[in-house]
């Protein structure tokens, strides 16, 4: 399995399209924070707007799509003179359909919802992304005609809105983050390490994430990219950002939080088959990398597990 639907399926991702804003001129749409392990994102399909997060501003044209995994307060501001609108919702089915409240003609076309990931290897997975992710599709000609037949289904089923609508653009949703995931064509300060295109350090990524406990040495990894020790070094750290130390160490966690979110083995086992030999050493890279003992961390599973449990509807 490729490394993005490996992630993925660890991550326990859930896709849910909230709004769909025709927002027109001279407009100002303000949004909450969302909770951890929430990712709010948004598609523009048609116009121009701008996005502003903390001293972050960014242009939005069509065809871009952003991704917060901070789940930070953040604002959709449209340009235009005089007075600025404010925002009206109407509730629906399967989303909240958002309009000027000064009824203005649409300028701008915007798909916004939220990612949720489990608390196991999603966790890991989402600290480990920059604040901001903001991909112009539109200027990526080998996605453009993906993107455009995507955007295509979600208007679509959006205009449509009736029964299965929400699961149909929550499965829509889904491919669009793998496109994010995958591309390379990321406008951040920071290296999208889930984007590593060259097919050497692809294939590594890969790996590493199937058999993380493996003694994954750089010149095992450099021999198998039929490379020198220091080029496959400057590849590997120009595609992820990271030391293949520091890769290799993220695998393991993510598979260990996945052990400790779903089974019942000691920390001392899950240790192990993560690949390490001292379960001291796996404690501290696991507190210093997620923020939470194992133990602790394994609480923390089992607390949300029992809370989504209480409040999911029965039948």
């Amino acid at each position: 399995m490729d490394a993005i639907s490996q992630l993925l399926r660890l991550a326990r991702l859930e896709a849910q399209l909230d709004k769909h804003c025709l927002l027109g001129q001279a407009t100002t749409m303000e949004t909450a924070g969302h909770r951890d392990l929430e990712v709010p994102f948004h598609v523009l399909l048609e116009g121009t707007c701008e996005l502003h997060v903390g001293s972050t501003h960014l242009q939005l044209s069509a065809g871009d799509v952003v991704l917060l995994p901070d789940g930070a307060l953040h604002r959709i501001t449209t340009s235009g003179a005089g007075r600025r609108s404010t925002t009206i919702d109407e509730d629906g089915k399967a989303f909240t359909t958002t309009r000027s409240s000064d009824g203005g003609s649409p300028v701008i076309d915007l798909f916004c919802g939220r990612y949720t990931f489990g608390i196991g290897a999603g966790t890991i997975l989402v600290r480990s992304l920059p604040s901001v992710i903001h991909v112009a599709f539109g200027h990526a000609p080998e996605s453009d005609q993906v993107l455009r037949s995507l955007s295509q289904l979600i208007r679509g089923e959006a205009q449509r809105h009736g029964e299965g609508t929400a699961a149909i653009l929550a499965s829509l949703c889904t491919v669009l983050l793998a496109m994010v995931l995958r591309t390379s064509s990321v406008n951040t300060d920071s290296v999208l390490w889930t984007a590593a295109a060259e097919g050497t350090v692809a294939n590594a990524i890969a790996a590493i994430l199937e058999r993380p406990e493996e003694q994954w040495s750089i010149e095992r990894l450099s021999r198998g990219a039929n490379m020198s020790r220091a080029t496959f070094l400057r590849h590997f750290g120009k595609s992820t950002g990271m030391t293949v130390g520091a890769f290799v160490t993220k695998a393991r966690l993510i598979a260990a939080a996945e052990l400790l979110d779903t089974t019942d083995a000691t920390v001392a086992v899950v240790a192990q088959r993560v690949g390490y030999h001292s379960e001291a050493a796996f404690t501290r890279a696991f507190h210093a990398g997620v923020g939470f003992t194992p133990s602790r961390f394994r609480r923390r599973a089992h607390d949300a597990a029992t809370e989504n449990a209480a409040v999911r509807p029965e039948g």
